[in-house]
């Protein structure tokens, strides 16, 4: 009986012996796959001047228009010339988009929203500021007096630091 174990065995490594050696020097079948990289877009890079929200530089995808480019910057801001712009333009890289406008060269208040005075629409304009937040100043506005420094819209809900840093250079409290 023993004979006919250690014989079983030995047929059995045989075999798995003779399996692994056909495995290894046998050659493979069919073709193999290679796995190509996947696609990333390719970015353009363009510089956003003058009238808008954010000037800088952004990138953008390849085959963007300039109203992307504009669009990244934070949009267009109160007095920002829009009939000499061509927002279907294809963006190459490299290439500066200047929107025009009068608030582009202010360094004082010419061309800025009078927060004391303005309107819902105006308001409206600014960057970050909708027809909720628009109305919310002129009610805070309405309720405790005028604002004294520019700073103080603050005080109303809906602008936080954020916003603030988004529209300070686009409003005044006053000649």
């Amino acid at each position: 009986m023993k004979t006919i174990i250690n014989i079983t065995y030995g047929v059995l490594i045989g075999l798995l012996a003779a399996g692994l050696i056909w495995l290894s020097v046998s050659r493979p079948r069919g073709e193999s796959v290679t796995l190509l990289p996947t696609a990333t877009p390719a970015m353009l890079t363009v510089y956003v001047s003058g009238a808008v929200a954010t000037p800088g530089v952004y990138a953008v995808p390849d085959g963007s228009r300039v109203e992307a480019a504009v669009q990244a910057a934070g949009g267009f801001v109160p007095g920002a010339d829009k009939s000499n712009i061509n927002l279907a333009t294809l963006l190459t890289d490299g290439q500066q988009i200047n929107v025009s406008g009068v608030v582009e060269t202010s360094h004082v208040n010419v061309g800025r929203v009078n927060i004391n005075t303005a309107t819902v629409a105006d308001l409206d304009g600014l960057p970050g500021i909708g027809p909720t937040t628009a109305q919310a100043i002129v009610d805070y506005r309405l309720q405790n007096g005028p604002f004294q420094v520019i700073q103080d819209i603050q005080k109303v809900q809906g602008v936080g630091p954020a916003t603030f840093e988004n529209i300070k250079n686009f409003i005044n409290v006053g000649p």
